[in-house]
């Protein structure tokens, strides 16, 4: 990998960034501090997604035979860096963008992405993912919430768990077994279900994360049309994968714990904290993790640009990523000391997001499994 930013990108970050200060709400860092769960958030992201639609921002990286402007890649990485580097004010739809909005056109079917790619174009679409479970958890093909088919129609029981954006979302990329004799990846689909649908309750759980950031959802009798399933029925496995080769580069995590790092290193010095070693040394360090993740990211975007097939570099990307956010979270406790026990205060706020970093999208350890068998080839056993 051998690149620059051209000149247009540059441009185009400078334009991202004067399109921030002039669109974000005065009280943005404290809105922001609730994560994109929080109320006041979900219902601003509609309002400023509508508004990067109208710039032609917001899917510039799809074809423009489904909105977008047949963009590169790397101009919505730029996009993607300038929005998590302040909060990301598009909320759950970074989601839409990333990866639900691709699935769609790569499965789905034509009345399927009528519906439901205009909607995530123009930004005033909410959705959630419903992956995991309460027996589960991060091993996907474990899941039993189950979809039985019937006359035309699927009837959903079951649950889903650690849920984000449901208590606003307008559908659920969901995630169901419909042969109930399958085991591990077979038997699995994914059906594309309005939330409104009569049967789905949804129940907030208490975290230490940020309000409205986690949820239960329960299906009882949930009766959809068999239009709904996404892809071939029990093939959801291979819908999956491709998807989340899209999300787990997703989130420019590093972009904001730079900025963070960038704080926690003003801090120090207006402290005098710079004469110790020891705080140089972890400032350096976390500097050095912030641009590796980076350049990983950079290469999975590259291949992407390329037309190439996804790699392990994937998943490579996204542990650096994690082991940032981590790393410069755990610091701030350390530089801003007994002041970071406050609730809410900036070092506790971003040490409780980091938390997150390390289970989204499939948790830590999941991605090192597939690192040892996908890039290093490791044997099983």
């Amino acid at each position: 990998m051998d690149f620059d930013w051209s000149e247009e990108d540059i441009q185009h970050r400078q334009d991202i960034r004067d399109f921030l200060e002039q669109e974000l709400p005065d009280n943005w860092e404290e809105m922001s501090q609730h994560g994109p769960g929080g109320d006041s958030q979900a219902t601003f992201s509609r309002l400023f997604c509508g508004r990067m639609a109208e710039k032609g921002w917001l899917t510039q990286h799809w074809p423009s035979a489904y909105g977008g402007k047949d963009c590169e890649p790397w101009r919505h990485s730029i996009v993607g860096e300038e929005m998590w580097a302040i909060g990301e004010p598009r909320g759950s739809q970074y989601m839409n963008v990333n990866w639900i909005g691709p699935a769609i056109m790569e499965y789905g079917s034509a009345a399927q992405k009528a519906l439901h790619l205009p909607k995530i174009s123009a930004g005033n679409v909410l959705w959630c993912q419903g992956f995991s479970e309460p027996e589960a958890g991060s091993d996907l093909a474990a899941l039993r919430t189950s979809a039985a088919k019937t006359d035309g129609h699927y009837v959903i029981n079951g649950s889903k768990i650690w849920t984000s954006y449901c208590n606003h979302a307008d559908f659920i990329f969901l995630l169901v077994r419909t042969d109930p004799d399958s085991v591990r990846h077979q038997g699995i689909s994914v059906l594309l279900v309005p939330m409104d649908t009569p049967g789905i309750a949804v129940r907030e759980i208490p975290s230490v994360v940020g309000e409205r950031y986690f949820h239960e959802v329960f299906f009882t009798d949930v009766t959809v049309p068999e239009e709904v399933l996404l892809g071939e029925e029990h093939n959801g496995w291979t819908v999956v994968n491709f998807a989340l080769q899209c999300e787990r580069v997703g989130a420019a995590r590093y972009a904001r714990a730079a900025v963070t790092l960038d704080t926690l290193a003003a801090v120090a010095a207006e402290r005098n904290m710079l004469d110790d070693p020891m705080v140089v040394e972890r400032l350096g360090e976390a500097r050095a993790l912030c641009e590796a993740a980076r350049v990983l990211v950079y290469r999975v975007i590259d291949i992407r640009a390329k037309g190439r097939p996804p790699t392990a570099d994937t998943q490579l990307a996204r542990v650096l990523s994690t082991n940032c956010d981590n790393a410069i979270g755990r610091l701030a406790l350390e530089i801003f000391g007994p002041e970071s026990r406050e609730y809410a205060s900036y070092a506790d706020n971003n040490f409780r997001l980091a938390m997150t970093a390390g289970v989204a999208v499939g948790a830590t350890e999941v991605q090192l499994n597939l690192i040892a068998s996908r890039f290093l080839e490791l044997p099983k056993e």
